[in-house]
């Protein structure tokens, strides 16, 4: 499971550090993906999970299956290197925004790496709906 909050800095080469809490769950290789607003990195199973839902929605005629052409298009694989640095391709920084700066922030099964401004506003919006969530909703 992925949870926290990182700031870390891309390298001349696109090249991001993950934090180590996160290394060991992806030593084997991981799917950086596009995603809401932000890149994807899953493990493997996580990610044949995710896109075995997305094609469930394609069968079902709730989602287009434009939808899977554009996810597998824009998906890279990766490992991280003995750093524990993965590279970001230049057309996923493009897609996420992402320049020098990028926040990590764990999503139970994936990890997202956000472009720092979007990743304010996301937070801000996320602080509300928690508290609605808890307060209003019976979860707490």
């Amino acid at each position: 499971m992925f949870v926290g909050t990182f700031e870390h800095s891309l390298d001349d080469k696109g090249r991001v550090v993950l934090p180590t809490a996160f290394r060991a769950h992806l030593a084997d290789g991981a799917f950086l993906s596009q995603y809401d607003g932000c890149l994807a990195l899953w493990a493997p199973d996580a990610f044949a999970g995710f896109v075995a839902r997305l094609q469930d929605k394609v069968r079902e005629g709730e989602a287009s299956p434009n939808a899977i052409r554009v996810l597998t298009a824009a998906t890279s694989e990766v490992k991280p290197d003995s750093q524990g640095r993965v590279t970001v391709p230049p057309r996923l920084r493009t897609f996420a925004g992402l320049e020098q700066e990028v926040v990590l922030t764990g999503a139970l099964d994936h990890i997202e790496f956000w472009n720092p401004q979007r990743w304010a506003a996301i937070s801000d919006q996320g602080d509300a709906s928690l508290t609605d969530a808890v307060a209003n909703l019976g979860i707490y």
